[in-house]
């Protein structure tokens, strides 16, 4: 399935050349139901995007308190949270809220 995921509000920092927007391919699960939902792409996310710190993203098996996440401009809390079921060529946006000071 192909995604797009955008990284804001220095998320990006925890990528591979602080790029923002990423294009990329998730494989749907092996168990047959071929449903690639936000917990799987969390997971995902972890494994293969982001290169450090990986819990300032991620805490448990969703993403850290203070990150913002959209589903096609939408409040992922709207679209299901974790079990929130993706499409092709959806658009995934993380924004971290959190800001040192």
């Amino acid at each position: 399935m192909h995604l797009t995921l955008e990284f804001g509000g220095g998320l990006e920092l925890l990528l591979e050349n602080s790029t923002k927007v990423h294009k990329v391919e998730v494989t749907t699960p092996k168990d047959g139901q071929g449903k690639v939902t936000m917990k799987l792409l969390l997971s995902w996310v972890k494994d293969n995007l982001i290169k450090e710190r990986p819990e300032m993203f991620v805490k448990g098996d969703s993403v850290r308190p203070g990150v913002l996440v959209l589903i096609n401009d939408c409040d992922w809390e709207l679209c299901g949270g974790l079990d929130a079921e993706l499409e092709e060529k959806d658009v995934v946006v993380f924004i971290s809220t959190l800001h040192g000071g």
